[in-house]
């Protein structure tokens, strides 16, 4: 028996005879026997290489065979526009089988939600936070609703490993695993990776696991680097490029996507805008513009860089970098798609840094190299909001068993830690212990009870925002930054368009809008990026041996190039390069990632004096410099603190533990250069 022949006879019918498919991808055809056998399985195949179908074809047919009741699957996804672009395609597919799927997130309406617990779905589309959600809140049955899961899909696996929704998504999934027989089947998709194995050890640590396929990178694209210098001029290349296709230009914030957008509307491109702050309406026609537009431009954030299928897209362009070789991926695999069709990807930079980065990205996509998911180190206050969530899960729970489910969830940690932990959660009054069991402390109804403990349900951080409405429509959301002053006249962007403020409404968060002609700013408070040692050591390379023969460089980035190098001279051979000066600050380029030179900054620095630093350089008299030697790094209580203001969970940590955190996090120990004379 062939490997398609192992699937239930209803599905190899209709594979044939009604989705027309003369046969299966090979990664497909691999993956059925270890699903139906049950192991843990990581599924790799380029992007738009059938992962979703490698997934779904063979649990619908272990569904059949084995008549699974109820809800059985769940398909976990990072981000709701996925979810959303995935519900037609695996409704299709389950329901030639007589099977359904249904959607839970954020943006789902209560009613519709309610309807799925009346009449349970087959295969539930859903995020970490949302299956939080579920485990905590008393109108969910937890032994009815989750009793008949058998299996587990993470679509974009490697996206959730490398911060910590990973381990909040792991978690979660061991707390589902106490109302089963048997544990879950894990089954983990990628595209990306360099460590396939340890990815999918972590994933599913114990039971049967196969890697199934190959996520080999191809360097087989049409890859062009412009360095533009605003962007303003990048705007001007979009809207004379390519006319008539569909473009896709991503952005890495929020604000230069609402800039850049206003821009093209208004050299009159027919633009569409997508990113985290929108309202749902304004996202989703985005999401519709790729299958229903021809000529357009669509503007995103990373939303639009994960999984969804963008049909016949024809171009992406991308505005600076991404910070990784991953991402960089990503986002040019939504081209590419039609037969015959080449991937591509236009860059278009808008400063000497980002023109850098650039560079150094697609070096290393030129030596087919990309990233390992490595998931964060030491992720204590992940684990703390678990202690928590599950408390309030179950009501009450005995001491010692809340230690076990802990260690259950992160075998990794040491029981004594875990156990300090929870001790710390008890001291602090985030919990409430009496005759050795453990409930909801006044600590966690202090800072978390609001909203029925949203702000509880997940791992990361948003900061308050404000509704922006014009009349009974929702634009979107709104950082309160951006109204601070007195001006009577307030104009914002938002949804690519200007509008005018003509009230705040801050008890209830709301700001109300009317359209303006033009004008405007936009601002969120975000993170800054952290580069990692390779791409920068790779920017050092081209700046010594120029770049790859693959990417075309235009010719203004062909000059800014050869100005850079003249600028920074350098071989091989150095480490890095450094202004001869005892006393004035210096730029020193060490290439050496932001997590290195974070270290070597703070090794410099004395008597209080701060040394600036990014991830090519650091800025210090060269008389600290030389000093700064690799050692023992101590952090004071005051650079502790700092640090955990960006730490959602920090105050239900252990000092000790916190610093272990912070330190695995931001610093490199020992540095791994030593300076050249």
């Amino acid at each position: 028996m062939n490997e398609f022949e192992q699937l239930h006879p209803s599905l190899q019918y209709h594979v044939v005879n009604t989705l027309s498919w003369s046969t299966l991808r090979p990664t497909q055809l691999a993956a059925i026997a270890p699903i139906h056998a049950g192991s843990h399985c990581l599924l790799l195949a380029p992007t738009a290489g059938g992962k979703t179908e490698a997934a779904a074809i063979p649990m619908l047919s272990r569904m059949l065979t084995e008549a699974w009741p109820g809800t059985s699957v769940l398909y976990i996804c990072p981000i709701k526009a996925l979810l959303n672009n995935l519900e037609h395609r695996l409704t299709h597919y389950a329901g030639l089988v007589g099977r359904r799927v249904e959607v839970w997130h954020g943006d789902i309406s209560q009613s519709r939600k309610n309807r799925a617990l009346r009449d349970a779905p087959d295969i539930l589309l859903t995020t970490p936070e949302s299956i939080e959600a579920m485990l905590i809140s008393v109108r969910v049955d937890r032994p009815t609703w989750f009793g008949n899961l058998r299996a587990v899909i993470v679509d974009e696996l490697h996206a959730f490993a490398a911060d910590d929704r990973g381990w909040h998504m792991r978690s979660v999934l061991h707390r589902l695993d106490q109302y089963l027989e048997r544990p879950l089947q894990r089954i983990g998709l990628s595209a990306t990776v360099s460590n396939p194995t340890e990815l999918l050890a972590w994933f599913a640590p114990s039971g049967n696991r196969n890697v199934v396929g190959s996520a080999s990178v191809s360097t087989e694209a049409d890859v062009t680097i412009d360095h533009v210098a605003s962007l303003e001029n990048a705007a001007t290349v979009i809207s004379r490029l390519h006319r008539g296709e569909k473009r896709l230009v991503f952005c890495d914030s929020r604000s230069s996507a609402e800039q850049l957008s206003s821009m093209l509307r208004a050299k009159e491109m027919r633009t569409f805008v997508s990113h985290a702050s929108l309202s749902v309406s304004e996202r989703r026609q985005a999401e519709a513009a790729f299958t229903e537009e021809k000529d357009c431009v669509i503007v995103a954030t990373s939303t639009l860089e994960l999984g969804i299928d963008v049909g016949d897209l024809d171009r992406v362009i991308q505005i600076d970098s991404p910070s990784s070789v991953s991402s960089f991926l990503q986002r040019m695999g939504r081209t590419g798609r039609r037969a015959g069709a080449l991937r591509n990807c236009l860059f278009l930079t808008t400063n000497d840094d980002a023109f850098m980065l650039a560079l150094g990205v697609t070096k290393k996509w030129s030596e087919a190299w990309v990233e390992a998911a490595v998931p964060p180190a030491e992720p204590w206050p992940i684990l703390a909001q678990q202690a928590l969530v599950l408390v309030l899960e179950r009501g009450e729970v005995p001491t010692m068993e809340v230690v076990q489910l802990l260690h259950g969830s992160f075998p990794e940690l040491a029981t004594d830690d875990i156990t300090a932990l929870v001790e710390h959660l008890v001291e602090k009054q985030f919990l409430d212990r009496s005759e050795g069991v453990v409930r909801v402390g006044p600590e966690t109804e202090r800072v978390y009870a609001r909203g029925h403990y949203r702000d509880l349900l997940a791992s990361f951080s948003g900061s308050m925002l404000l509704t922006g409405r014009h009349g009974s429509s929702e634009v979107g959301y709104i950082d309160p930054t951006v109204l601070t002053g007195e001006q009577d006249n307030r104009l914002l962007l938002l949804a690519g368009r200007s509008w005018r403020v003509t009230e705040v409404e801050w008890s209830k968060r709301i700001v109300w809008l009317e359209p303006a002609r033009e004008g405007g700013k936009a601002r969120w408070i975000g993170g800054a990026r952290s580069l990692g040692r390779d791409v920068c050591q790779a920017i050092r390379t081209v700046l010594a041996t120029g770049a790859p023969p693959i990417v075309t460089l235009s010719q203004r980035a062909r000059a800014a190039l050869s100005s850079l190098a003249d600028e920074l001279p350098m071989s091989l051979g150095t480490h890095f390069v450094m202004a001869r000066s005892d006393a004035a600050p210096v730029r020193t380029w060490t290439f050496a990632g932001t997590r290195a030179n974070r270290t070597w900054a703070h090794q410099a620095s004395v008597g209080g004096q701060k040394v600036r630093f990014d991830a090519m350089s650091v800025h210090a008299p060269a008389s600290l410099l030389a000093d700064a030697v690799p050692g023992q790094l101590t952090l004071t209580d005051a650079e502790i603190s700092t640090f955990a203001e960006s730490v959602k969970f920090a105050e239900c940590v252990p000092r000790g533990l916190l610093t272990r955190t912070i330190v695995a996090r931001n610093f490199e120990s020992p540095i791994r250069w030593e300076p050249t004379p």
